[in-house]
């Protein structure tokens, strides 16, 4: 679980970036790289949003592990 933990936390981070330029710069990195509305970035944009929904999950296990970690000192 731990590389797709890692690759989601990527892709998300990535998306995050592409949003923050379009926000501040009208500059799309993704479309740019790739072409405008190509299937290649449809389906990065597609990868980037299941991963910041996979993500969400993160939230729930961060605090459990915390919970966890006070019971057992």
């Amino acid at each position: 679980m731990k590389a797709l933990d890692g690759t989601a936390l990527v892709l998300v981070i990535i998306g995050a970036i592409n949003w923050g330029l379009i926000g501040f710069f009208r500059f799309d990195l993704v479309s740019s790289l790739f072409g405008t509305g190509s299937a290649l970035t449809r389906i990065i944009f597609a990868l980037v949003g299941l991963c910041g929904l996979y993500a969400l999950s993160f939230l729930g296990r961060d605090r459990d592990s915390d919970r966890d970690r006070t019971e057992v000192k």
